[in-house]
């Protein structure tokens, strides 16, 4: 080996390299320890809007360290992302003393049974709210093939004076609206399909007023009257 320059020139490099990269970790464990780069300030860029500040703030705090390299970003991050009404978290540093956080909130259109609400997005998540949100129920993963039906929907029962209280799809992807009024639509299978047989329904809504219709077949539909 000592007469073959080839490989003394590779052992070589080799050491210089293990030198080099103790060298780096030991200057980075001085960095994320020494008071020189303290943290000294988080920056919400925007105020939460639906978000509890207070379980963002509680979030923050956790996941803070004294030193601006010590900071795990990607476990704040992900705290964040758990509280509710967050959809999104960036965390960045800014150099040299602070961080500054952005959040991205749902807005909801929804709620979903008991337990969550849909976004615009037709994404579930976890979550309360005191506005008169429509229910949506169906399987658990079509919320947004709910929140489709329900875009498509909404507008077609316009004429009928009263708005979509809720937006049910069976599990045999059957539709089924009830507006606010009690009003009651069996729509079925298909949603072009049950669109298109909507809308001829809400044509000659004047002349059949009833509280239960069911639209499921080919030409023509049944009602109850009051």
């Amino acid at each position: 080996m000592w007469d073959n320059p080839r490989l003394l020139n590779a052992a070589a490099g080799f050491l210089v390299g293990l030198v080099a990269l103790a060298a780096a970790l030991v200057g980075a464990h001085r960095a994320a320890s020494s008071p020189m780069f303290a943290l000294h300030a988080v920056e919400l860029l925007a105020p939460p809007e639906r978000a509890p500040r207070s379980a963002v703030e509680s979030a923050i705090r956790a996941h803070l360290a004294s030193n601006f390299f010590a900071v795990d970003v990607a476990a704040l991050r992900a705290a964040l992302e758990q509280v509710p009404w967050v959809r999104a978290a960036s965390v960045r540093r800014r150099w040299p003393d602070r961080l500054e956080v952005a959040l991205v909130e749902h807005v909801a259109l929804a709620r979903w049974g008991d337990e969550a609400l849909v976004s615009i997005r037709g994404e579930r998540f976890a979550a309360t709210s005191d506005a008169p949100l429509p229910l949506f129920v169906g399987p658990l993963g079509a919320e947004a093939e709910v929140a489709r039906g329900y875009a498509r929907f909404a507008p077609l029962v316009e004429p009928l004076g009263s708005p979509l209280e809720r937006v049910m799809l069976s599990a045999r992807r059957g539709w089924q609206l009830r507006l606010a009024n009690g009003m009651n639509l069996m729509l079925g299978r298909d949603a072009e399909r049950a669109e298109e047989r909507l809308r001829r329904y809400v044509e000659i809504h004047p002349k059949t007023k009833s509280d239960y219709v069911d639209l499921r077949y080919p030409n023509g539909f049944a009602v109850r009257m009051n």
